[in-house]
């Protein structure tokens, strides 16, 4: 867990920007105590995934949804869909507008803290979405004091939230002077895997083997380095068609060889990774070197 953060006296204008041009999904307070501090609630990702449309193949004009019968496939008019849910396999209850109404637990505008943890003790497994809180007119004083007690303290809320109509169990923390609520799924939503078991005992050298390999990829993480090839692969190919008529011949990878040892294909892993290293390595200190040089010229 990393330690105490510096507080941060403003918001970073990023995200003034960012509050200003959208609209927020949700508005409530945050209660701790007797503590309550208004905030809007702004999504904090998008989705880049490339979407598919079904398309009439005469001209290519996008098809609308269309609502059939599950069981005989026969179409249903709009007129004729009901909202309705699922109380037991296979048995329905149908839900008017009235009904939603009353059962409209969206009025509970509150995000209830229940506990204070560390971070590290939350696995990874149980995020699901993240939020920007903002603060509402007047209420910039005491979100402060909520940021700067979790950065000074290293803590996260565990609280609960309704957000459309489902309860949330969620996560609020600092991240550059501002509160990010991350919705998490309760312990009952996370399935349980099968036990995996080993054929054969694990060797020593087969294990410090594979530490190494691991310590020669490790690196600082920095979200910027990665991004999403196969989506940009995608939008190429799909450019050429709408160019050319038809997808370009994706060249063949090359074939490295099938590797059946273990141990072979840990120790050759371990030298790759070592000759990127150093590699990698040289072209810095190559760089830093022309840069003096420049620096030096520039005096």
């Amino acid at each position: 867990m990393r330690g105490p953060q510096t507080s941060h006296p403003r918001s970073p204008s990023w995200v003034a920007g960012y509050a200003n041009s959208m609209r927020p999904i949700w508005s409530g307070t945050i209660s701790f105590g007797l503590v309550s501090v208004p905030v809007r609630m702004f999504s904090a990702t998008e989705s880049k995934e490339l979407k598919f449309h079904f398309l009439h193949k005469d001209d290519l004009t996008p098809l609308g949804y269309d609502k059939v019968r599950k069981d005989t496939g026969e179409h249903v008019d709009p007129e004729d869909v009901v909202r309705g849910f699922e109380i037991e396999k296979g048995r329905y209850v149908e839900l008017s507008d009235e009904d939603l109404d009353r059962l409209d637990i969206e009025l509970t505008h509150s995000i209830d803290i229940c506990d204070f943890v560390d971070l590290d003790e939350i696995d990874p497994i149980y995020f699901r979405k993240a939020y920007y809180l903002m603060p509402e007119d007047g209420a910039e004083k005491p979100y402060r004091l909520l940021v700067a007690a979790l950065e000074q303290t290293g803590k996260v809320a565990i609280a609960k939230v309704v957000i459309r109509k489902k309860q949330h169990l969620a996560a609020v923390r600092p991240r550059d002077g501002i509160l990010v609520l991350e919705t998490m799924y309760f312990a009952d939503e996370v399935r349980k895997p099968e036990s995996v078991e080993t054929k054969g005992q694990l060797r020593k050298a087969e294990v410090d083997m594979a530490k190494s390999l691991v310590e020669n990829l490790s690196a600082k993480f920095d979200p910027g380095k990665y991004d999403d090839t196969y989506r940009k692969e995608l939008l190429e190919l799909l450019r050429a068609k709408a160019k050319t008529g038809a997808i370009p011949e994706r060249a063949e990878e090359p074939d490295e060889g099938e590797v059946v040892d273990l141990m072979q294909a840990l120790r050759e892993s371990v030298e790759r990774t070592k000759r990127q290293r150093g590699a990698t390595s040289k072209r810095k200190s190559s760089a830093a070197k022309n840069k003096k040089k420049k620096t030096a010229k520039a005096a």
